[in-house]
């Protein structure tokens, strides 16, 4: 998954800002257009986009980025459905990329799905008699 790089925009000025937040006020009531087509938004994105209508509506300045979803190892190993300390010993032998927040280490959602469409592949193989190359530990389901 590629990101694309924050965009920071400045504060609107004084009396923009005040129109903003007068149209607010007392709504979250956003309609979008999107070449002369009304769209509903679902609810998270329709509180992501008043909540940035807000802090301009205040005078605030705003950076938008993405954030690709880290996952702590008990919720990777869970997701996965092996055991902490195994999902562990993968990161530590580079089975799946980690990234360390401090002494935490931090797994990719993409990276635990990919490693389990691998075994789920490997799996299917190996059910249609494909001989089976390496163990990647997916019977360790403690």
């Amino acid at each position: 998954m590629t990101l694309i790089a924050p965009r920071v925009t400045a504060a609107l000025p004084v009396e923009d800002a005040q129109k903003l937040q007068y149209a607010l006020s007392g709504s979250d009531d956003i309609t979008v257009f999107v070449d002369g087509t009304v769209h509903r938004l679902p609810p998270q994105a329709r509180d992501a986009v008043v909540d940035l209508l807000a802090r301009f509506s205040r005078g605030e300045a705003v950076t938008v980025s993405s954030v690709e979803e880290m996952l702590t190892t008990s919720r990777a190993a869970e997701l996965a459905g092996i055991s902490h300390t195994y999902l562990r010993n993968m990161t530590d032998r580079g089975e799946i990329p980690v990234e360390y927040r401090g002494t935490h280490r931090r797994i990719r959602l993409a990276d635990i799905m990919a490693w389990l469409e691998r075994q789920r592949k490997r799996k299917n193989s190996t059910a249609d008699g494909a001989p089976d190359h390496g163990d990647d530990g997916a019977a360790d389901a403690s």
